[in-house]
């Protein structure tokens, strides 16, 4: 079966990608006690923001199927809310690869979840500094990002600086 390319999806689908790969640097390596750092009384942990950006991801498939549902998690262990993030990217990255019908508009799934998951993945990396434990900079225009790439296993190779 041949498909039409939706190019307003595959760019979605890119932007999952992005989010895969921005994401999971902020949370590769990351020290022991990462997970409930914390710099203020009413600020998140990393592992709140880990398990809200899940949420957010979760919503967008839900969204994309057509059958918008909102959950508010409990931050599990962190090896496992960040193997649920991947997870969570993989089922929505899955649909949107597939034939099945969108239940909202690209646009929307994008303004709302994604780029709320991206604003969150800035918290995640700015945190990481805080703790001591920075995450190197990096030319993104240079990564090897690609469609369907959203699980831990990212391209070793980039372009970082200081």
């Amino acid at each position: 079966m041949n498909k039409t390319i939706d190019s307003k999806r595959e760019l979605l689908r890119h932007t999952v990608a992005t989010l895969a790969y921005r994401c999971g640097k902020s949370l590769r390596d990351a020290p022991e006690n990462f997970a409930e750092f914390h710099i203020g009384e009413k600020t998140r942990t990393p592992a709140q923001i880990l398990a809200h950006i899940g949420d957010l991801v979760d919503w967008a498939l839900s969204l994309a199927i057509g059958k918008q549902k909102w959950n508010d998690s409990t931050p599990l262990p962190w090896e496992q809310e960040v193997e649920r993030f991947f997870n969570a990217l993989k089922k929505l990255d899955d649909y949107l690869a597939s034939v099945a019908p969108l239940g909202s508009p690209v646009e929307k799934i994008f303004q709302g979840p994604i780029a709320d998951a991206l604003t969150h993945t800035g918290q995640l990396a700015m945190l990481r500094r805080l703790a001591g434990s920075p995450v190197r900079g990096e030319n993104y225009h240079k990564a090897e990002i690609e469609i369907g790439r959203v699980g831990a296993d990212q391209s070793a190779k980039r372009v970082e600086f200081d």
